[in-house]
C-alpha cells in the first residue's frame, strides 16, 4: 500500500467517524497547534524536567536572618561594585525590617525614581511620603509617628513582605543600639555568644535579626552575627571559634581543639601574628563586623 492510498483511506476513516468531509486535515491542523503551544510552554522537557527545576528554584533554602549595621547596609545601593564590576543587589529597611528589593531594581536602584532609599533606613520616609534626607537612616523616627503614619508604615511593611514578596534579609541594628567597643568582656560572657542560641532575640538584643555571635581575636570582640551567620552560626563550619578567643587557632589557620583552646600567642613566630593582624583587619574593614568589647583574659 502507498503511502498515498494510506493516506486517503485514513481520511475517509477520520469522515466516517466525524461525519465532516476532510476532517483528517482539520486533525493534523489541531495536533500542530496543538505542539506549537507545548513548545512555546516549554512542555517539551524529558522527565519533567523543566517542572524539577521550577520546584528546586520554588525550595530554594533562603539565607538565615542576619544583623545589618547601618554601614553594612549602605552598601546594598544597587551601584556596580568597583572590585568585581558586578551589580550590587539592592536592599533597603523598613522599620528595621530589610528587604532585598533588586527585583524592583527599575524603581530602587540608581537611576530610578526611588534611589535614595536603597542602603537606607527609610520607614518613616516612606510611612510620610517624603524624601526629606533628615528621615532616612533614622529608625527612632518610626517610632514617633503618628496613627495615621504608623499605619502607612504597615502597610508598607505588608507591601513589601506579602505582595511584591520580597526576601526579608535581616534587621537593622542602628549604632546607638551596639555595644560599647571599649566596655570589657569575661572569656565566661563571651562563651555565652556560641552560635547556639536560636530563640528570639529579647532584652538588650531586641530588634536584633538574630542572636549575637562572638569572637574574640587579639583581644578584641567581634559580633560575627552582622553578616556571617551561615559560617560561624549553628552547624556553621566556623563554629568552633564562635564564643571563643580564636587568636592562635585563626594565626595558625587551625581546626586542632588544642589551638582552639589555647589562647597563647605568644610563642607565635613574626609571620603567623601577621596571618593573625591581616585577620583583624578583614574582620573590621572588609566584613564590617562591629568590636562590641576588649577580651579581659584574666576575668
Amino acid at each position: 500500500m502507498t503511502i498515498s492510498h494510506a493516506a486517503k483511506e485514513m481520511g475517509k476513516y477520520c469522515d466516517s467517524i466525524t461525519g465532516v468531509e476532510g476532517s483528517l486535515g482539520y486533525i493534523i491542523l489541531l495536533i500542530f497547534t496543538a505542539l506549537g503551544y507545548m513548545w512555546i510552554n516549554g512542555g517539551f522537557q524529558m522527565n519533567g524536567s523543566s517542572k524539577q527545576v521550577e520546584e528546586d528554584e520554588e525550595e530554594e533554602t533562603p539565607d538565615p536572618p542576619r544583623n545589618f549595621t547601618t554601614k553594612q547596609l549602605r552598601h546594598f545601593d544597587g551601584k556596580v561594585n568597583e572590585k568585581t564590576d558586578d551589580q550590587k543587589p539592592v536592599y533597603l529597611s523598613v522599620g528595621g525590617t530589610i528587604f532585598d528589593v533588586s527585583k524592583g531594581r527599575d524603581f530602587y536602584g540608581p537611576g530610578g525614581p526611588y534611589e535614595v532609599f536603597a542602603g537606607r533606613e527609610c520607614g518613616a520616609a516612606l510611612a510620610t511620603m517624603s524624601f526629606d534626607e533628615a528621615l532616612l537612616d533614622d529608625l527612632s523616627a518610626c517610632d514617633t509617628l503618628g496613627v495615621g503614619d504608623k499605619a502607612e508604615l504597615e502597610n508598607w511593611h505588608e507591601k513589601f513582605e506579602h505582595y511584591r514578596c520580597y526576601p526579608i534579609k535581616g534587621r537593622l541594628v542602628p549604632d546607638t543600639k551596639l555595644p560599647s567597643p571599649e566596655r570589657t568582656i569575661s572569656a565566661e560572657e563571651l562563651a555565652k555568644y556560641d552560635g547556639n542560641n536560636q530563640d528570639t532575640p529579647t532584652g538588650d538584643h531586641e530588634g536584633y535579626g538574630t542572636n549575637p555571635i562572638y569572637l574574640a581575636a587579639l583581644d578584641k570582640v567581634f559580633d560575627v552575627s552582622f553578616g556571617g551567620v551561615e559560617m560561624y552560626g549553628k552547624d556553621g563550619p566556623y563554629q568552633r571559634f564562635a564564643g571563643k578567643d580564636a587568636s592562635r587557632a585563626l594565626a595558625l589557620m587551625s581546626f586542632d581543639p588544642k589551638d582552639v583552646e589555647n589562647t597563647d600567642i605568644s610563642d607565635l613566630e613574626e609571620t603567623k601574628v601577621k596571618v593573625l593582624k591581616d585577620w583583624v583587619k578583614t574582620f573590621e574593614e572588609k566584613k564590617g563586623y562591629p568590636v562590641v568589647g576588649k577580651l579581659d583574659k584574666n576575668l
